[in-house]
């Protein structure tokens, strides 16, 4: 069940980087005045967070080989699936992050020469990650939580080890209950870690 458990993790950590970078470009499109920009990265955003998880592991893990012609192992499928859903909902998050900067400091930096991409880069994005990471950290903790549905194409993370463990063994209540647990630990934690986060920012919000 260790392997299960840091396959987990890897998974978790691929998803968030992925998401994060993903979820970054699809921000900054919403923010875009370019129509060709704006009206494909919102219809991403809407579309994948009007679909269940589960559904986009199926249609990566069953289309690709149809539309590639080439299978997906499962891990590679869990981890496409799970960036490409979690990039719409920390678009989200990153653009009500950059929403929060006062325009005027978008303004001061276009007027001392930047580009809309360096005004984002050096300006917008580092100010706003302050205001971003609270929910940042609530949405990995969420990631974590949603690596169990990997199990349905097979992958064997730490719920599917648990599954396996115990068709051989036959301890469902001690198994199971082990592996909430875990969970719950892992998960508390993280919510414990955005909830101190949180109210460090309101501190610093207040003393600013």
């Amino acid at each position: 069940m260790a392997g299960g458990l840091v396959l987990t993790f890897q998974l978790s950590l691929i998803t968030m980087a992925g998401g994060l970078l993903l979820g970054i470009i699809l921000a900054l499109a919403r923010l875009s005045s370019r129509p060709w920009l704006y009206y494909p990265a919102t219809f991403y955003v809407h579309f994948f967070r009007g679909m269940p998880l589960i559904l986009v592991i199926f249609w990566l893990y069953f289309l690709s080989p149809v539309i590639t012609g080439k299978s997906l192992n499962e891990f590679h499928a869990a981890a496409i699936s799970f960036i490409v859903f979690e990039a719409a909902y920390f678009a989200e998050i990153i653009r009500a992050g950059i929403q929060s900067i006062p325009r005027g400091q978008s303004m001061a930096a276009y007027s001392s020469g930047l580009t809309s991409f360096q005004c984002a880069r050096h300006v917008i994005l580092p100010q706003a990650l302050r205001n971003m990471i609270p929910a940042l950290v609530t949405q990995a903790v969420v990631i974590f939580q949603d690596t169990s549905l990997g199990y349905v194409i097979g992958l064997r993370e730490f719920l599917r080890r648990v599954n396996l463990v115990d068709a051989r063994e036959a301890r469902s209540v001690e198994l199971y209950l082990f592996a909430g647990l875990i969970y719950l630990a892992f998960c508390s934690a993280g919510s414990l870690c955005s909830q101190l986060l949180e109210n460090r920012r309101q501190r610093n919000w207040r003393f600013d």
